[in-house]
């Protein structure tokens, strides 16, 4: 560390308003609590926010603590490969993470995805979350968006074909994936998959529990199955690979963009299609997630679109495409 180096650590929460109502399978919310990390360092500041999530364990207050606990050595110099051993994968992590992330990159005077060895940063195109509702619901709010290229739709068991029949009906020209939040049993898979696959739906989100879903290995696939709350780190992947042909890769769950890489990387490997995920949040907490996502052949990065109002400098979705964050945001 140089001598000469001073850090400083400030923590704070956040609550933006969602527009609306977002409902799924565990539940509804009508605005989310985010935790920010900052770290100054000669005159730059590196921002990292995270969205803590019930289902994991999190909330804004132990999140909190948890970073705050970290002052000494974020003064002493603690870089983002030694977080990794510190603290574990989750979102107080994914903040501290992704504020020595764009620290660096405002040091350098680099973008964030140079660092990260990417060769460019292209925009996305990023599916768009039609909540959980009666089908009825759901086909007025797909006609709303059915200009959009991909739509998202959040399901949770009986009467999930006719909402997504009604989705189909309000948005004809739409590519569908669906999300189940654990909230299926394999009788219902058995059931419901062949006639998702008929309604176009190309990839279905984590239908069982993560602790339930050994079940997905003995069943026939019609549509590709995504591991979102069964995959966290690259550590998770090895139990994965008879169950699934896709992960979601989200920085709250793998605890930052630098383990994200990894799991990216991985799974690759392993022969896994890549999804990357967000919470609901501002851009701050998903501009990370727009450098994993990268040639990821699901992209699921509408989170501030879900918002009453997004931060300053937020980012831009143009046409119906996810661009790149600007340095003043993040990276």
């Amino acid at each position: 560390m140089n001598s000469k180096m001073i850090r400083r650590l400030r923590v704070y929460t956040e609550s933006w308003p969602i527009r609306g109502t977002f409902r799924i399978s565990r539940g509804s919310i009508t605005e989310v609590q985010v935790v920010v990390a900052e770290i100054e360092q000669d005159g730059c500041i590196g921002r990292g926010e995270s969205a803590p999530s019930d289902r994991y364990g999190q909330n804004v207050a132990g999140v909190t603590e948890q970073i705050l606990g970290l002052g000494d050595r974020i003064a002493a110099g603690m870089d983002r490969i030694e977080l990794q051993s510190v603290l574990p994968a989750g979102s107080a992590r994914n903040a501290v993470d992704c504020a020595l992330w764009d620290l660096g990159a405002k040091l350098a005077g680099q973008p964030a995805w140079h660092l990260a060895g990417l060769k460019t940063c292209h925009p996305l195109q990023t599916a768009y979350t039609i909540s959980l509702d009666a089908p009825e619901t759901m086909e007025q709010k797909a006609r709303k968006h059915a200009q959009r290229p991909l739509l998202k739709l959040k399901l949770t068991g009986e009467g999930d074909v006719d909402r997504v029949a009604a989705v189909r009906s309000g948005a004809p020209d739409s590519r569908l994936i669906v999300d189940a939040n654990e909230s299926w049993d394999p009788a219902l898979f058995k059931t419901m998959a062949p006639q998702l696959k008929d309604l176009g739906v190309e990839m279905i989100e984590q239908p069982f529990p993560a602790g339930a879903d050994a079940a997905l290995a003995d069943l026939a696939h019609p549509i590709p199955v995504c591991a979102d709350e069964s995959c966290h780190d690259s550590a998770s992947l090895n139990t994965l690979k008879d169950r699934y042909e896709v992960v979601n890769i989200k920085l709250e769950k793998t605890g930052g963009l630098t383990e994200a890489l990894r799991v990216r990387q991985t799974a690759r490997k392993m022969g896994f299609q890549i999804m990357v995920g967000c919470m609901v949040a501002t851009s701050l907490a998903i501009a990370p997630a727009v450098l994993a996502a990268q040639r990821a052949e699901f992209v699921d990065l509408d989170g501030a679109l879900l918002l009453e109002k997004d931060r300053p400098h937020g980012l831009i979705y143009r046409n119906h495409s996810l661009h790149p964050p600007q340095p003043e945001l993040w990276g």
